[in-house]
């Protein structure tokens, strides 16, 4: 069977990647915001598996302009000239048949020139259908010389049409040749008449775009929805997830108690109890928190809002020397810090991007999501307000969030100030993708990866560290006691590092071993507490830090320390690697590790002085 490879490339958010995932059943990320794909990406057609499909990240027209861009261009030039390319398909937004047909009759003048096919795939058909409008796709095919199939990659329009055309002869879909001589000027014009020509009604589409934009980008109602959105955002992250949360805790206490009993009293039942259900099961309650972290970013993404966000957000970012493209990766970081320095691709200047990423670092991610969730339990009562809606909980951890915001934009703010003014001042541009309704299967399918993925890729590594932590802590004197173990014996030698924030030996090594992974902090006290309390049943770790006698003060430094330091190893390689500086990463977790020491060390003593 002769292999074959399907090109897929058009403009930002014109759903190249959710067809992408329809047609070969994966789950690359999409969302309704220009710049999510920023890698060439591939996969296998599930009903044609002699077919690979390349999914490009999106570009305006064959010109770069940014870092993703040149990405689409260069991959898609070494694709048409490696000679095993057999057919190009050029998606299209239908709603915007103007903005990307000059993209795609640059590839099909390309495509002609090496005598490839190219077929035309207006995507999105499903919002014509819903607004009673229509494209004559014959008519256009005949203009521009090459077919043109209307898809959906919502509804799965059309695809089965895609499939047959595929599987057609190749001889069939040689394109007229027709813009293989064609210059860039000319094909601009062309696709202008020809999105006048055949889309004459979607000015009705903008206006209806535009009547929700004078809401949500209003100068007092917008800054008012952003404000509720994002109180919405935290509270839902803790407060709504409580009930998920305590029910992952009680099936982990439950298993636990019925499992460790009937095990023989000695090392094998300590080491499931401590090192297992201590360690990691303690860090498994935190699971809910990431899953309703994710599905809510990614239903900000698919309503069109992010980009309005991204918007309201660009002028007081600028004061900090960030822009408003700096936002989406800035959010990305809240889930996790890797996809969050992929996103700052979007942004044309190499000095937006550098400041973005000596941001990103501080923004509270989902790993720090544990830590704060831990001590909050610990220092702040589970109480509610109105009805249950607001929880104290949830507003602590709102501070915490905003906090880490604040000094991301200090940060960049000082920065800034020491570049020359002309690499600051960056022209804006943004394109704003109209509203939808988001899609719900692929949000909670991302959302459950998401959760999916987080407890494999700590679990591995927290399973590993509690292993190490709970030997260190068990012997020599079969865990009778912690203090004289050799843990003991580690923790004593870096206390002194810590012990100015009024934090013991246990902490700084659960805070020693968070820098493979900031999860790590929680299953390393799970351990430790775990063999503490040996004699003890399995009971929630919170209970355990709050019986220690954790004070107020401490239990803030600690914060506020996982708030700056720079403490995952995987974001580290990957700030050296896409500054193509290994200096500007190794300075910025050195200093991000001084800052944070500092900056608890005062709020600690602040605190001590207040109460």
């Amino acid at each position: 069977m002769t292999a074959s490879n399907l090109l897929l490339i058009g403009a930002p958010n014109s759903g190249k990647s959710a067809l992408f995932n329809k047609l070969t059943g994966l789950n690359r990320k999409v969302a309704n915001y220009p710049g999510i794909t920023v890698e060439v990406g591939s996969g296998v057609h599930a009903a044609l598996p002699s077919w690979t499909l390349w999914d490009f990240p999106g570009a305006y027209s064959l010109t770069s302009v940014s870092a993703e861009e040149a990405i689409a261009i260069d991959s898609l030039h070494a694709a048409l000239d490696g000679g095993e390319t057999s057919l190009v398909g050029i998606v299209l937004d239908a709603t915007r048949l103007d903005k990307g047909l000059t993209l795609g009759l640059q590839v099909a003048r390309e495509a002609e020139q090496r005598g490839i096919p190219t077929v035309l795939l207006l995507n999105m058909m499903d919002v014509l259908d819903s607004n009673n409008l229509s494209i004559d796709t014959q008519g256009l095919a005949e203009e521009l010389g090459f077919p043109v199939l209307p898809v959906s990659a919502r509804t799965g329009e059309g695809l089965q049409s895609l499939s047959e055309f595929m599987t057609d002869s190749i001889e069939h879909h040689v394109t007229t040749n027709r813009w293989q001589d064609a210059p860039n000027v000319m094909l601009s014009g062309t696709a202008q008449q020809l999105g006048e020509r055949f889309m004459p009604e979607g000015d009705l589409l903008v206006r209806r775009q535009t009547q929700l934009d004078n809401w949500f980008l209003g100068s007092v109602s917008g800054g008012l929805s952003f404000v509720v959105i994002m109180t919405l955002f935290f509270q839902a992250i803790f407060t709504w997830s409580a009930p998920l949360m305590d029910g992952v805790e009680g099936l982990v206490i439950a298993v636990g108690e019925s499992l460790v009993p009937v095990l023989s009293a000695g090392i094998l039942a300590d080491f499931v109890s401590d090192a297992l259900f201590g360690g990691v099961g303690a860090f498994l309650v935190f699971v809910p928190q990431v899953f309703i972290l994710t599905l809510i970013i990614g239903a900000l993404e698919d309503s069109g809002y992010l980009a309005r966000a991204a918007l309201i957000c660009h002028r007081p970012l600028s004061f900090f020397g960030l822009t408003g493209k700096s936002f989406v990766p800035l959010l990305s970081g809240v889930a996790c810090a890797i996809p969050a320095i992929y996103a700052a691709r979007t942004m044309s200047s190499m000095q937006q991007r550098l400041m973005t990423y000596l941001a990103i670092p501080l923004m509270p991610c989902s790993a720090r999501l544990p830590v704060y969730a831990l001590l909050i339990a610990v220092l702040i009562p589970d109480d509610t307000a109105l009805g249950g809606l607001i929880g104290w909980q949830g507003l602590a951890l709102s501070v915490i969030y905003f906090f880490g915001i604040s000094m991301a934009l200090l940060v960049a703010a000082v920065v800034s100030r020491m570049q020359p003014r002309e690499d600051r001042e960056q022209p804006f541009i943004l394109e704003l993708p109209p509203y939808r309704p988001p899609i719900v299967k692929p949000i909670i399918r991302t959302s459950l990866n998401r959760a999916w993925h987080f407890i494999t890729k700590a679990g591995a590594v927290i399973f590993g560290v509690t292993v190490v932590v709970w030997f260190l802590g068990y012997f020599p004197n079969g865990g009778s006691d912690l203090n004289s173990s050799w843990l003991a014996m580690l923790g004593g030698a870096i206390q002194p590092l810590f012990e100015p924030l009024g934090l013991d030996w246990r902490y700084g090594v659960a805070i020693l071993a968070s820098f493979l992974a900031r999860e790590v902090f929680v299953g390393t006290l799970g351990t430790i507490f775990g063999i503490e309390a040996a004699d003890e049943d399995i009971a929630p770790l919170a209970d355990r830090i709050s019986d220690s006698g954790l004070t107020a003060a401490s239990g803030v430094a600690l914060m506020v320390f996982f708030t700056i330091a720079l403490q995952c190893v995987s974001t580290v390689a990957l700030l050296a690697r896409e500054a193509k500086s290994s200096k500007f990463a190794v300075v910025m977790m050195g200093s991000y590790f001084l800052l944070a020491w500092i900056v608890a060390l005062l709020c600690y003593w602040l605190i001590q002085l207040l109460l």
